[in-house]
């Protein structure tokens, strides 16, 4: 990676260092491999521009070329937030084609075998975001060089398959290998204290600001919930990511009540009293909605269904089509609450609201609409 000051970013005034993503790897080994196959020389290094805006110049490993493939790779950076796939090769093998560009997976890289996710059923594990990042790599070095034919690169990852073991991909319905990520093309290092640090923060400024009820969302979609009901503002919103467990135990030593507004894929781990939502840390997602559907009457055929989703999503299609999806929620919503409370100890008053980006509204627990009604006071009171 270059040396410029955009390689690092602060993290509660500590200097940390970004990585690269996988994506960014595939594209970059691609980009060197057509530059090789077409000048017929040696590349040791490419410039690639990520989707961030921050341009990044990286070693490549392992080239071979001849007249008709070029093959190499560029190592997986996480930065100061490594994970798995850190230090790992990702490589591309290009070969000239008449017209067009085709990407593809070889070992190493997953098969998705399931509807849901980034990519249909029978597509390489490669997303949206690389998919684009890899085409352009490979428009960039045509233009440079005059060339007006087609290309084919296959990604792969000898690693892969075992690194994929520990990573939620057999889960999902993703078999062989890792997927190739990112969104940003950058690896943002952010660690957990950093993170619960930030959260504390937020809250600690809006109970300064006199607010005795905290509107607390996960991330965006709860935000962009939050902002479709009536007389909220989601600028008002705390984030507290996947952190609730730490939230509400700050919200305790703060002394301020709590409206968490989420989506179900986080607030049905609560259902659970999992109160770190990442799913490093825990899932059962699908095992919190088929125990509770079973509790509503759901028969054996339902339940190992629901099982089998990868998506919340999906489950609630499965206990919808059972006519269960009202009694699901008003279990969920119960269970939530009392997880809730469990945590503070009754010490505050805490409230969620829990929705579906398919199915809307899902359920409120017993104290949310009257703490919203706060919310709203403390709104047209003090601004944002």
């Amino acid at each position: 990676m270059t040396g410029c000051s955009e390689l690092y970013t602060y993290v509660n005034n500590k200097r940390m260092r970004r990585g690269h993503t996988t994506g960014t790897c595939a594209a970059a080994a691609s980009k060197a491999a057509a530059l090789a196959l077409l000048s017929q020389e040696p590349v040791t290094s490419v410039t690639i521009r990520t989707p961030k805006g921050i341009t990044l110049d990286l070693p490549v490993e392992d080239l071979t070329f001849d007249g008709g493939c070029a093959r190499c790779a560029v190592r997986k950076d996480g930065g100061d937030d490594i994970d798995a796939t850190h230090g790992t090769l990702v490589y591309s093998e290009v070969r000239l084609t008449d017209a067009g560009i085709e990407i593809d997976g070889g070992t190493g890289v997953g098969r998705v075998t399931r509807k849901g996710l980034d990519q249909p059923p029978g597509n390489a594990a490669i997303n949206r975001v690389p998919r684009s990042m890899i085409r352009e790599a490979l428009e960039d070095v045509a233009s440079a060089l005059s060339y007006g034919g087609g290309f084919s690169a296959i990604i792969s990852v000898p690693e892969g398959e075992a690194i994929a073991a520990k990573t939620f991909n057999p889960r999902l319905g993703i078999v062989g290998g890792i997927s190739i990520l990112g969104t940003s093309g950058i690896v943002e290092p952010m660690s957990e204290t950093a993170l619960i640090d930030t959260v504390k923060t937020e809250m600690n400024m809006r109970a300064a600001a006199g607010n005795r009820v905290l509107l607390v969302v996960p991330g965006n979609y709860g935000k962009d919930f939050s902002d479709n009901i009536p007389g909220i503002d989601a600028e008002f919103a705390v984030k507290c990511s996947n952190f609730v467990g730490e939230m509400l135990d700050h919200a305790c030593v703060l002394g301020t009540d709590v409206v968490l507004v989420s989506n179900l894929g986080k607030a049905v781990k609560l259902a659970a009293g999992i109160m770190n939502t990442h799913s490093r840390n825990a899932d059962a997602r699908m095992e919190v909605l088929a125990s509770n559907a079973a509790i509503a009457g759901a028969d054996m055929p339902t339940v190992l269904r629901i099982l089998d989703c990868i998506s919340t999503d999906d489950a609630l299609e499965v206990i919808d089509s059972a006519g269960l999806l009202p009694k699901v929620s008003e279990l969920l919503m119960g269970k939530i609450e009392f997880h809730m409370n469990h945590r503070t100890g009754g010490a505050v008053r805490t409230s969620a609201v829990v929705f579906s980006s398919v199915y809307g509204l899902l359920g409120k627990t017993s104290l949310a609409d009257a703490m919203l009604d706060e919310v709203r006071d403390e709104i047209r009171r003090n601004g944002v």
